[in-house]
């Protein structure tokens, strides 16, 4: 079960960093190469309505000390239906929003080691 701690507690983390990146790059927006800032302030939109700043907090105080496997899956479970709908929105936006990809992918991967259906 340690394992999975690990893995909750790296998931947790690179959510948190894909928070930062998305926050930094919206202030840093009009100083970029981006063209239309309305999609990248979506996507914080997004991540605002799934709440994954709290999905993120709550990952890391469960699974400190003690592997809670039902609750890390109904966390996960949400966030990854929030994961599904900003995914969306940058493939049909990958022109202007394709720099979110790589860690796009690597919150999926992280994700669906947590899958309860395999």
């Amino acid at each position: 079960m340690k394992f999975e701690m690990q893995k909750a507690n790296m998931l947790a983390e690179n959510i948190k960093d894909f928070i930062k990146f998305v926050y930094k790059s919206h202030e840093n927006s009009k100083n970029s190469f981006f063209k239309n800032i309305d999609k990248m302030y979506q996507i914080k939109l997004l991540i605002e309505e799934y709440k994954f700043q709290i999905i993120a907090d709550e990952l890391l105080r469960i699974n400190r000390y003690a592997w809670n496997e039902k609750y890390t899956y109904i966390l996960v479970d949400r966030f990854i239906e929030g994961l599904n709908t900003i995914s969306e929105y940058i493939e049909n936006n990958y022109n202007e929003l394709y720099i979110f990809t790589g860690r796009l992918y690597t919150l999926t991967n992280l994700s669906i080691s947590f899958s309860q259906k395999v």
